[in-house]
């Protein structure tokens, strides 16, 4: 898969840096998550045919399989109805340097983040049949998303910091002895991540079958979870909001 990336951030970001974020994050793809996964997707910034998107012309600026759209945090709903109008039925991401900053990230760490959940699930409609996270006994489907449970967690890449991403046996019903569930698999309280668990930061989201209604998962007192959680509430384009405006129970029914 080819993701166009296609820089709207008015000079905010220089097209030089954004190559050079590009071209870490390709690496991470194809060095650090494909060999665990066996998929994965290049990046590739592509020019633009105007200062701002247009609804009246789709023009050519996305000529890949998916785009990923570098903004400011104020060009959220222009951005997607420019999306929705031109290239509906095209997976699509945002990231908004703006709002990154708010939340003390780099915006490569976002572009790394949205890349690497793209890739796996470029639609934002895949589910895992796991364990409620607060009664075992009860399966729900869990969200198949790469990096919300570790989102807090960062490496770095030709000295560009990109973030760290669960691996397949995150999403197995029980832990594998010996068995890694995250690429950096970083010690908390002595523990690394569990499957389908959290680390400080992150957070989880599911589906509970029997109501129908989306829930998302922090670690109990986590403010860091909870203030990131409640900046990407309020933006109408990212992944945890599309996914909580999925009907559940139309999708059961159909």
């Amino acid at each position: 898969m080819i993701i166009s990336v296609i820089n709207h951030s008015k000079g905010l970001i220089k097209d030089e840096e954004l190559e050079r974020a590009i071209r870490a994050i390709n690496r991470q793809i194809a060095e650090d998550f494909e060999p665990y996964w066996s998929f994965g997707a290049t990046l590739r910034l592509e020019g633009r045919s105007r200062e701002r998107p247009s609804k009246r012309d789709p023009a050519a600026d996305m000529r890949g399989e998916a785009v990923i759209y570098v903004f400011n945090q104020a060009d959220v709903k222009e951005g997607v109805s420019h999306h929705d109008k031109n290239y509906r039925g095209i997976p699509y991401g945002f990231v908004f340097a703006a709002l990154s900053s708010e939340l003390g990230e780099q915006w490569s760490v976002t572009l790394s983040h949205e890349a690497l959940e793209m890739v796996a699930d470029p639609e934002n409609n895949l589910y895992v049949l796991g364990p409620h996270p607060d009664n075992p006994k009860l399966n729900v489907f869990h969200w198949y998303e790469m990096c919300d449970a570790v989102q807090t967690e960062t490496y770095e890449i030709d000295q560009i910091e990109v973030s760290n991403f669960v691996l397949p046996l995150y999403f197995t019903s029980s832990d594998e002895k010996g068995g890694r569930n995250d690429f950096l698999s970083r010690a908390y309280k002595g523990k690394t991540l569990k499957s389908f668990g959290i680390n400080p930061g992150g957070y989880t989201g599911f589906v509970n079958p029997n109501t129908g209604k989306d829930r998302v998962k922090c670690l109990e007192g986590d403010k860091k979870a909870q203030e990131r959680l409640k900046a990407k509430l309020q933006t109408q384009t990212a992944r945890v909001r599309r996914r909580q405006s999925f009907s559940w129970r139309r999708r059961l029914s159909s």
